[in-house]
């Protein structure tokens, strides 16, 4: 199995190797026994049970069947494509375009009330214009070498972002002052984007806050990561998508949101930085 920093992945994919150790030991069978029933090395065995091979839905088919324990079959699998998606490369989540992406958050947003968004680089996706958007996601794909379907991705997002206007949903939106400055398109569409960011404002769905630059620091810049209720946090790193379900790591989040939300500003002196920032632009 690839090798993951999140915690809640290692464990979950601990957790599948765990099971399938004991579907053998409760068989009565060795390693080595269990091995020649399925046909390979006793080495895969080994790798399998310690979580250092990738386990196939096939290896996990072969493996129950061997032990007579077909009926673990379907849990089992469903556990390890779980646990595949807690940490997920963005070539493999990439690898049709970006489109799918954008649209396949689409019932994760509709069944979340509260969402903590905190972004120490860009301008949080849901408050995006089409020209920001357009701008970004066409550096994202020629960096990470994706099928280039930026124009429909942009509507997907779009799309999905109406979600800030329409039903019981709260925002609570974190930016470090220096995403005002990091310029993604020309200028006018970085003029067209602050403005924008002043007009969210005024949503009563909708808080943003502003960290300034000279904000003494109770929690240093994180990566961009989204909350979604209590239930699963979403971090992104350069090349993978981690998704955190473990309650103690989600809690975790909460914790370091709560202290970067207190260093921020909000309503006039958020106005104020993004004023600024507006003016540098001539």
């Amino acid at each position: 199995m690839p090798a993951s920093p999140s915690s809640s992945a290692q464990r979950a994919r601990a957790a599948v190797a765990a099971r399938l150790r004991e579907i053998r030991q409760d068989a009565g069978l060795t390693g080595r026994e269990l091995a020649a029933l399925c046909g390979w090395h006793p080495a895969k065995n080994s790798r399998i049970e310690n979580g250092k091979a990738a386990v196939s839905d096939a290896d996990i088919r072969v493996w129950c069947t061997a032990c007579g324990a077909d009926d673990q079959v379907l849990d089992l699998i469903a556990a390890s494509r779980t646990a595949d998606q807690m940490y997920v490369a963005w070539r493999r989540l990439h690898r049709t375009g970006l489109r799918r992406l954008q649209e396949s958050y689409v019932p994760l947003f509709e069944r979340t009330h509260r969402f903590r968004i905190y972004c120490s680089r860009v301008v949080p996706g849901f408050i995006q214009t089409e020209e920001y958007a357009t701008a970004l996601l066409t550096r994202i794909a020629d960096f990470r070498q994706a099928p280039n379907d930026v124009s429909d991705a942009v509507q997907a997002r779009l799309d999905r972002s109406r979600i800030i206007h329409e039903g019981d949903h709260r925002f609570a939106l974190l930016v470090e002052e220096d995403v005002l400055y990091y310029r993604f398109g020309t200028a006018s569409e970085m003029v067209e984007q602050l403005a924008y960011l002043l007009a969210v404002m005024a949503l009563p769905s909708v808080s943003l806050g502003v960290i300034p630059r000279t904000a003494p620091r109770l929690m240093w810049p994180l990566e961009t990561f989204s909350m979604f209720d209590d239930v699963q946090v979403e971090v992104e790193l350069l090349t993978a998508q981690v998704n955190v379900t473990q309650p103690s790591e989600i809690a975790m989040y909460g914790r370091a949101f709560s202290e970067l939300a207190s260093m921020a500003v909000y309503g006039s002196n958020a106005r104020a930085l993004i004023a600024e920032a507006l003016d540098s632009l001539g």
